[in-house]
């Protein structure tokens, strides 16, 4: 009998070693028995993925060689650092053979990211009609953040990205990153190039969906490619362009920034030059840090959620801080005291608003969305339900009806499982 050697497994944590050990790497992973195999949907993949259960979570894992596995773990790892949207890299696995001695590709494992789907698991439910705008703004948002941190992907497409819900957008997530470079930063014959095979395969990934019979075949696939390449060049004039202004239109910058927090980014740093004459003023931004809502909204209230979701909680906090009677009892006399600060409104909107409804929710419907989704969606109920009866509807009537009435009958996304064998 050939001999062979035990696959070599590099786990982020030690915790997981033991569990990735004890499953079947001496078989090709197309080969793997069910037991070890969940049922989660897959996008189109020029590598076998699966998924596996370890522990509580569900891991993804593609197979790829040894330099390739190793390579994307890496690239994966410095993304997530740099704050991009990305799946989690868990673990890579060298050496693998068979039993007798005939030798296995590697591969990677990441975490799989709860309440987020492939995009042709999104177009097989019913969406909306602009969904596939949507889909392709988020990409477009997504690759000028990539290209800030100076990453050239190499393969954009839906494909190799996952997509969860952000209120009434998408939020857009690198799931593939092993075409893929890391620069200081990027030339701009580097961002066409991006640009260039974005449009292609945009193209190809909606001819797949015409194929599949899960759009109209009167969509135009060229003009999904199209709209991404506007979207991406509008956002990226607006992240990166240098303005010039006279010294007494300074108010044009507080504007700047205002543009730039609408569309989720922070000025970390704004380099100001004064002509010698003292006559205008040259703004070039240096530092752009994007999730500013997300951001506002964590250091307020301490909750975790995507930049469509936070903005329309931190919306709902400044509406209901100016509403009468907000204070509840916290204060008795019913009226907003002059000297509540915005930190003492999130904590009573905290207490009167968001922590009712997330208490409310039954156990049985908390895997339906991810708490800020369900927030966004209560936020959409409430105002339909106002606007049908011509008056407020008070939280907790609010909140009762929506469980009963929506949250009820959405089908589960933290885990969506479907129906396809391996």
């Amino acid at each position: 009998m050939p001999e062979t050697s035990a696959p070599q497994i590099h786990a982020v944590h030690s915790a997981d070693h033991d569990a990735i050990a004890g499953l079947p790497w001496h078989l090709p992973l197309g080969e793997w028995p069910q037991d070890f195999l969940g049922g989660l949907p897959r996008g189109i993949s020029r590598h076998v993925v699966r998924f596996v259960e370890i522990g509580d979570e569900v891991l993804a894992i593609k197979e790829t060689d040894d330099r390739r596995a190793l390579r994307e773990f890496d690239i994966l790892g410095v993304l997530g650092n740099l704050a991009v949207p990305t799946v989690e890299p868990r673990a890579y696995v060298t050496n693998r053979s068979t039993t007798s001695a005939m030798e296995l590709p590697g591969a990677l494992l990441t975490a799989y990211l709860n309440f987020s789907l492939p995009y042709r698991a999104l177009f097989s439910r019913s969406l909306a009609a602009d969904a596939a705008d949507r889909l392709v703004d988020a990409l477009a948002v997504l690759l000028a953040r990539l290209h800030l941190v100076g990453f050239y992907w190499g393969d954009v497409s839906l494909s190799n990205t996952l997509f969860r819900r952000d209120a009434d957008a998408y939020a857009a997530y690198v799931v593939d990153a092993e075409t893929g470079e890391l620069h200081d930063q990027l030339s701009d014959g580097q961002r066409q190039m991006d640009l260039r095979i974005a449009r292609t395969n945009i193209a190809g990934d909606f001819l797949d969906l015409q194929a599949a019979g899960l759009i109209e075949s009167t969509v135009d696939p060229m003009a999904a490619g199209e709209r991404l390449f506007e979207a991406y060049n509008g956002l990226w004039r607006e992240l990166t362009r240098v303005e010039e202004f006279s010294v007494n239109e300074r108010w044009r910058i507080d504007e700047r920034i205002r543009r730039l927090n609408d569309l989720g980014f922070d000025l970390g740093e704004l380099t100001v030059t004064t002509d010698l004459d003292g006559v205008s003023l040259l703004v070039e931004p240096k530092v752009v840090e994007p999730n500013h809502h997300s951001r506002r909204l964590l250091r307020l209230t301490g909750i975790g959620a995507n930049e469509n979701q936070a903005r329309t909680m931190l919306n709902d906090l400044d509406s209901h801080r100016s509403a009468p009677g907000f204070t509840g009892g916290a204060h008795g006399s019913g009226e907003l005291p002059a000297e509540l600060d915005e930190d003492q409104a999130a904590r009573l909107w905290l207490d009167e608003v968001y922590k009712p409804l997330i208490s409310a929710i039954p156990e049985n419907l908390t895997h339906k969305l991810e708490p800020g989704q369900i927030f966004y969606e209560f936020v959409e109920h409430r105002r339909v339900m106002s606007r049908a009866r011509q008056r407020d509807i008070p939280t907790m009537e609010a909140i009762a009806y929506f469980i009963v009435d929506y949250l009820s009958n959405l089908p589960d996304e933290a885990l969506y499982v479907d129906s396809q064998k391996f």
